[in-house]
């Protein structure tokens, strides 16, 4: 059974930096996707990174991240993530969270930020970025 854990929310300033962590169960021995999206009030979920677990197919950001956030897998534990968010802004607060789905062997490519392919999620944490 998959299943995503999510976590590393808060509060900051300006300019703050914080790291989210995604856990992620039951997809041993198989290549996914992994992302984080996030929904702002009144505004629509959007995917802003991703990144490819078993295919090589690398990282993928939106513009309004690239630089700034860095997903990565962890070095000890390959099955937790951590989305690191530096030089916050408060456009960046929103609620966050992980997603991941499994993809077929072989596709080299960056994994996609399209909400509708993604069908497990992580419950949800809280970024607020204040001026």
């Amino acid at each position: 059974q998959v299943g995503l854990v999510d976590s590393g929310g808060g509060s900051v300033q300006a300019g703050g930096s914080l790291r989210l962590s995604c856990a992620a169960s039951g997809y041993t021995n198989r290549p996914y996707c992994l992302a984080w999206f996030r929904q702002a009030p009144g505004k629509e979920r959007e995917g802003i990174a991703s990144i490819d677990i078993g295919n090589d197919g690398g990282t993928n950001y939106i513009d309004s991240v690239k630089g700034r956030f860095t997903l990565s897998q962890d070095n000890a534990k390959n099955t937790l993530y951590h989305l690191q968010m530096n030089s916050l802004k408060p456009e960046d607060t929103a609620m966050y969270y992980c997603a991941a789905y499994s993809r077929a062997i072989g596709l080299f490519r960056p994994c996609p930020l399209a909400l509708s392919t993604y069908n497990n999620w992580g419950q949800g944490t809280q970024v607020t970025v204040s001026s």
